[in-house]
C-alpha cells in the first residue's frame, strides 16, 4: 500500500526567498549610498579643477566660482559651495557639495564632500 504522497519541497524556494529580500533590499540600497557618495566625490574634484583652470586665466572670484557651478548636475547644485583664492600666482580652488540620501535633488547627509585645486596663475601679456 502506498501512503499519502508528500508534498515535496513545494514553495519552500519561495519561503527562502521571502526570508531573504529586506536583506537583498538593504544591501542594494546601501550599495546605491555608497555609488551617490562616490560620484559627488568625482563633482566636488572635477568642479574644484575646473574652478581652478578658469581662475588662472581671468580675474575675480564670480569666474572660478560661476567655473565651479557650472559643471555640476543641477541636483547638485543646491548645496554646493564653492571659494577661491590667489596667494602668490597659486591660484587655488574649494568646493563643498551635500551628499544626497538616495535620490539625488532631495534630502542631503550632515556633511559635505571636499573637493581642492590648484593652478599657477598665467601671466598677462
Amino acid at each position: 500500500m502506498r501512503g499519502r504522497p508528500g508534498r515535496g519541497d513545494k514553495g519552500q524556494v519561495t519561503v527562502e526567498f521571502l526570508g531573504m529580500m529586506p536583506l537583498i533590499i538593504i544591501t542594494l540600497v546601501l550599495l546605491w549610498q555608497f555609488v551617490l557618495v562616490g560620484y559627488t566625490f568625482s563633482l566636488a574634484g572635477n568642479a574644484a579643477d575646473e574652478a581652478a583652470r578658469a581662475a588662472t586665466a581671468s580675474e575675480g572670484q564670480a569666474a572660478c566660482e560661476e567655473a565651479g557651478l557650472q559643471h555640476l548636475p543641477g541636483a547638485w547644485e543646491g548645496g554646493a559651495s564653492v571659494e577661491c583664492g590667489v596667494n602668490g600666482g597659486y591660484v587655488t580652488a574649494d568646493v563643498s557639495l551635500e551628499v544626497p540620501v538616495l535620490f539625488p535633488g532631495a534630502i542631503g547627509f550632515p556633511f559635505t564632500v571636499e573637493g581642492h585645486a590648484g593652478a599657477v596663475q598665467e601671466e598677462k601679456d
